[in-house]
Order: C-alpha cells, then sequence, then structure tokens
C-alpha cells in the first residue's frame, strides 16, 4: 500500500478497480484492510474504483498519539479524495460513519454519495460509559484474560443469530481472542480518546449530498434507532435496517450490506 503526506500526515491507503471512486472509512480500532474480505471485491465487481486507507492512529499511519478530534479524521479523508482526484462516493462504518456524515457536511463538493453505516449523531450513556470503561482498564495496565475479552467482545459486536452454530462462534472467538492478547498501539488509545459528546443532529439537516444510513437490527453499541435518527436529521436521506446483524454487520451479512450499498450508488 502505498504511503502519501496529506493534511500535515502520513496516511496509508489502496486503490484497487476502475470506474466512479469509492472511499471506504473504518471503524475505531480497526485497519483500512477490513474492507478487503468483503466489501472491495464486491464494490470493484459492480464497477467501482475502490480505495481503503488506515485512518490516523492506525500505523504505518501517522498515529497521533497525543490526540486527535473527528475533526483531524474528516480533514484526513478530504485530502485522500482530493489526491486521487475525487470527488467520491464515502462509505463508512461506527466512527468512519461519523466522519462521512461531518464530510458530507463540512465538504460537499467531495461526495457524490454517503453512505453511514452502524452510526449515530449523538452520544448515549451506555456507549459513552463502556468508552470510558475500556479506555479506563488500558490507562491503568489492567489486563483481562483473552478468553474473556474474546467473549465480551463477540457479545458486543456480533448478532446472537451469527454465535448460535458453535463452529461459527468459535471462529469469531478465535478471531478476538487472538486480537486481545496483543496491547493497543498509542494510536489505538488516542483514537478512543476522541470526543464523541457533541449532538450534531441538528447540524445534519444542512447536508445537501444524497445519503444512506444502514442500521443493524441487532447492533447492542449502536442500535438501529440511532441510525434512524441520523437519516431523519438529514434532508432526503435514507435509512435501511438489516437483520441478523450486530455492529460488525458488514463482516456477519456482507452479502446484504454490499447489495444494499451497490444498489444505492447505482441509483441515478
Amino acid at each position: 500500500m502505498p504511503l502519501a503526506t496529506l493534511n500535515g500526515i502520513r496516511i496509508n491507503y489502496d486503490v484497487t478497480g476502475s470506474g466512479p471512486l469509492v472511499v471506504l472509512v473504518m471503524g475505531t480500532g480497526s485497519p483500512g484492510r477490513v474492507w478487503r474480505t468483503y466489501q472491495v471485491p464486491a464494490l470493484v465487481k459492480a464497477g467501482f474504483r475502490v480505495a481503503t486507507f488506515d485512518n490516523r492512529g492506525i500505523a504505518p499511519s501517522t498515529e497521533s498519539a497525543y490526540g486527535m478530534r473527528i475533526e483531524d479524521l474528516v480533514a484526513d479523508t478530504a485530502a485522500l479524495i482530493e489526491h486521487l482526484g475525487g470527488p467520491a462516493h464515502v462509505v463508512g462504518t461506527s466512527l468512519g460513519a461519523r466522519v462521512t456524515q461531518e464530510l458530507a457536511l463540512a465538504r460537499p463538493e467531495l461526495v457524490r454519495k454517503a453512505v453511514m453505516l452502524a452510526t449515530t449523531g449523538r452520544p448515549h450513556p451506555l456507549a459513552a460509559t463502556l468508552n470510558r470503561g475500556e479506555r479506563a482498564l488500558q490507562e491503568q495496565g489492567v489486563k483481562l484474560p483473552p478468553e474473556y475479552a474474546a467473549a465480551i467482545k463477540a457479545i458486543l459486536n456480533l448478532s446472537p443469530h451469527t454465535l448460535e452454530a458453535d463452529d461459527q462462534a468459535q471462529q469469531w472467538l478465535d478471531i478476538f481472542e487472538y486480537s486481545a492478547s496483543a496491547e493497543p498501539s498509542p494510536g489505538v488509545l488516542a483514537q478512543m480518546r476522541l470526543d464523541r459528546s457533541a449532538n450534531r443532529l441538528a447540524a445534519y439537516g444542512g447536508i445537501s449530498v444524497p445519503c444512506l444510513v444502514v442500521g443493524f437490527a441487532d447492533d447492542r453499541m449502536l442500535p438501529p434507532v440511532f441510525g434512524r435518527e441520523v437519516a431523519e436529521a438529514i434532508p432526503g436521506a435514507h435509512f435501511v435496517e438489516l437483520e441478523k446483524c450486530g455492529h460488525y454487520g458488514y463482516l456477519e451479512q456482507p452479502d446484504a450490506v454490499n447489495r444494499t450499498i451497490i444498489e444505492f450508488l447505482r441509483e441515478a
């Protein structure tokens, strides 16, 4: 993946395919390559040029361990779109969805259409408390047993339907247990410390680009009601709720998610 200095930092990115540009924005703590399992192949097959990248905080992009703001992530994404000859369709999930909707508001000339998966426009006590608790564990040097951390992550991020089959549940638990054994980088901790306290729903009335909000029915982290609020705040936005999906719905039900995204991007 090439590295480019954009918006004053180093950004690691990759581009695949040809056609209209789609930029995919990942959520907290995850590298851009996660999109490459399901979304990139589907979008390239559908005739799009697809860019993935590591948000600041995720090496080898600049980690910005001293801190960052959502506005920084928005400016980074804007700089990448300009570097790639935008405008672009922009698709984000979780934190990446908040970046996407803020980008659509701040830089509409760079966004053809915006798709937000598992998003919100305001703080919620449960999500805020969970975030503070996760940060406290790291800052106090508390290390949960990997098996326990994996089980908690599965419960919080996956649909019960995904965990029904023993073999499928075990595959996810093995992945989560492996990732839990690694210490979070300073950049990931900086992403976790991002200020998410602002209620932005009223501001989203100023978004003018075509928008699709996708909620995941079994999402415990950001229940679909929060995504519906975002869609209701944006003039003309569409809202779709997908079944049998948790917070990682784009990995659990990729065919349904990809079909929903592609149909929206192809609409005249």
